[in-house]
């Protein structure tokens, strides 16, 4: 059985308030907003660091404080694998209905 490896994260401030927006964009009242938004920028759902240039977590009010894109970028680079890991397990998260009705941000080209 696969077991991930627990990594340290070493900027722990500003990983958690990056984590934390991220959870706030996918929680159930939130997360079609934050698609609307991915859609609207023309990104991809996938696409994390489109996500951060474009403001999109700013957007739907994920991020309070600090802008997305510097808390990632005052991360380390295994801070940032962490990261961009976490967001990709939320995106899978989002519901079956969501994900069909927003099908080309799911889309890998």
């Amino acid at each position: 059985m696969f077991e991930q490896a627990t990594i340290k994260v070493e900027k722990e401030k500003e990983f958690e308030e990056l984590k934390a927006a991220i959870i706030r964009a996918f929680a159930p009242d939130v997360v079609e907003k934050f698609l609307k938004r991915v859609a609207s920028a023309g990104l991809r759902v996938r696409d994390f660091d489109g996500v951060l240039v474009k403001g999109v977590l700013e957007r739907v009010g994920a991020v309070t404080g600090e802008k997305a894109k510097g808390l990632y970028e005052a991360l380390t680079i295994t801070d940032r694998a962490q990261m961009k890991e976490f967001y990709l397990f939320k995106i899978e998260e989002v519901g079956p209905e969501l994900r069909a009705k927003y099908q080309k941000l799911y889309q890998y080209y």
